[in-house]
């Protein structure tokens, strides 16, 4: 009996020690930093993906998006590869960065994925495609690059597999990007050809069915096939360093592919980005987030995820990790867009600047420079040479193909997709539910006179913050040796040709 108090004072204290330990143990679990894996495509086209009911064969892609979020109002505000990249490893805009035309740097003072995340000790490192500049703004761990031409899966892999044990070995969490470039023409086919039969392919509404077209879209599937398999090589890889659960695997798309009305321009199928992510336990399987997510919203939220601190003036994005994890809530009213057609290949001193706004349903779209030029990017240099009577060498592109189908078709719609290739107006408002394709200009309509006076007024607002109110003279100050191509009047192109849209291709050419 006379030892039962020191009995129960060792109990208390065994008692208070195991509860510490819990709590401890528990506050550690809440403080666990995930990995980062990032996937990254090169030009692919979000709406031929599965998870959005696309032809292309992504299985892997598929399974991500039934164990995770799919979010399908995610856009980037310049559809090239340069100012994309930019924008999503900095989550800052391209008119705060200073990377909006192609092949662009960001100003030395921008901070990105790298200066967030190190503090809170991770490793973050970089697998295959830059694009990225300075290396004081994107200073991440370089671990090599992989080939475009030839399967450079393997190689993404040994990378990956090394720098991932390393960090487990250390006890350090990671975020690892590997950027494939898989979707970028030319297309190498170095996945399985046979996949696909360019003769069973769908050809969306706003394409032109032709040989050369059905071929390039073939080669760019297998291509998506192929990095869908990277993927699956990636997920295996983690689950066999057992970090299934302490991990975010995120697949990013990037812009749209390089066939008309996608890359290098401000329509949906250019800025649309098609982004899945998962988390086991966090991350709620097989949601789909309809809110408005900007490219430059995902380091946020990924800072936010792995606990760090979001200052005000880190970034232009906001974080939306909520959102990643199963909220609606509505953190963007719009988003942005714009296009710079300087420095482009073989249009390098050609001004015809874009700038757009998205709500959830509605896009505008502002030409500035309409009414006295037109656009153009390598793409459709070859289709410009038909219109405009210049022979056209080593055979037709998707662009070059659809001129000379005109000449023999004589459709009004196919007259109207030609035209557009190059000729836009200075203002179009798009309905996206009625018309996903963006075909049908209702500016002007007294019916969406309230839509378009709302979107006018916040497109107007937000160049004004950037000091982008007048684009024509801000794309003149990006293009190299301080030149700016001369204006030309309206409906006329480089070279001969009446530039109405009609082809005049030589008999001859046809069936190249």
């Amino acid at each position: 009996m006379t030892n039962l108090p020191r009995r129960a004072l060792l109990f208390s204290l065994f008692a208070s020690i195991l509860v510490f330990g819990l709590l401890t143990s528990s506050h550690a679990e809440d403080e666990r930093r995930p990995n980062i894996l990032i996937l990254i495509g090169d030009d692919i086209d979000r709406d031929t993906l599965g998870p959005w009911g696309g032809e292309a064969i992504t299985p892997h892609l598929d399974q991500l998006a039934a164990e995770g979020v799919r979010f399908d109002r995610c856009y980037a505000t310049v559809a090239m590869c340069a100012p994309f990249r930019q924008e999503l490893y900095s989550g800052r805009t391209p008119w705060r960065t200073g990377a909006m035309p192609n092949h662009s740097k960001s100003k030395p003072e921008t901070k990105s994925l790298p200066h967030y995340l190190r503090p809170l000790g991770y490793r973050v490192g970089l697998i295959g495609k830059g694009h990225v500049g300075p290396q004081q703004a994107y200073p991440f761990d370089k671990l090599g690059e992989i080939p475009k031409k030839g399967d450079a899966n393997p190689i993404a892999l040994e990378k990956a597999e090394k720098y991932i044990s390393e960090a487990k070995d250390a006890g350090e969490p990671f975020c690892l990007v590997v950027a494939s470039h898989d979707g970028h023409a030319p297309f190498h086919t170095h996945g399985d050809p046979s996949a696909y039969d360019p003769a069973a392919l769908t050809i969306p509404e706003d394409a032109l069915d032709t040989p050369e077209y059905r071929k390039e879209l073939a080669g760019n599937f297998v291509e998506v096939t192929h990095l869908d398999k990277l993927l699956g090589g990636l997920r295996e890889l983690i689950a066999e360093q057992g970090l299934t659960e302490d991990t975010i695997v995120l697949y990013c798309s990037e812009q749209g592919s390089q066939f008309p009305f996608s890359k290098w321009t401000c329509f949906d199928g250019g800025l649309a980005s098609g982004i899945v992510a998962a988390w086991p336990g966090v991350i709620p399987a097989g949601i789909v987030s309809e809110r408005i997510l900007w490219i430059g919203d995902i380091t946020p939220s990924l800072v936010e995820a792995a606990g760090g601190e979001i200052q005000p003036d880190d970034f232009d994005g906001k974080s939306q990790w909520t959102n990643f994890t199963g909220a609606n809530e509505k953190v963007q009213d719009y988003a942005y867009g714009a296009f710079s057609n300087c420095n482009i290949i073989d249009n390098r001193d050609r001004i015809f600047p874009i700038r757009s706004i998205r709500d959830e349903r509605y896009t505008l779209l502002w030409s500035p420079k309409a009414e006295v030029e037109i656009t153009s990017n390598t793409t459709l240099t070859k289709a410009l040479a038909l219109l405009n009577d210049v022979d056209v060498k080593d055979g037709f592109d998707p662009a070059a193909s659809w001129v000379v189908k005109l000449e023999t078709s004589g459709e009004p719609l196919h007259e109207q997709l030609v035209k557009r290739l190059h000729h836009r107006p200075e203002w179009a408002l798009y309905d996206r539910d009625s018309d996903p394709k963006e075909l049908k200009n209702l500016f002007g309509n007294p019916e969406h006179a309230e839509v378009q006076e709302r979107l006018q007024g916040a497109l107007e607002s937000w160049l004004e913050k950037w000091g982008d109110s007048d684009p024509v003279k801000t794309e003149t100050g990006f293009v190299k040796g301080g030149g700016a191509s001369k204006a030309k009047p309206k409906g006329k192109a480089k070279g001969k040709g009446n530039g109405n849209g009609k082809a005049k291709a030589k008999p001859a050419q046809k069936g190249k």
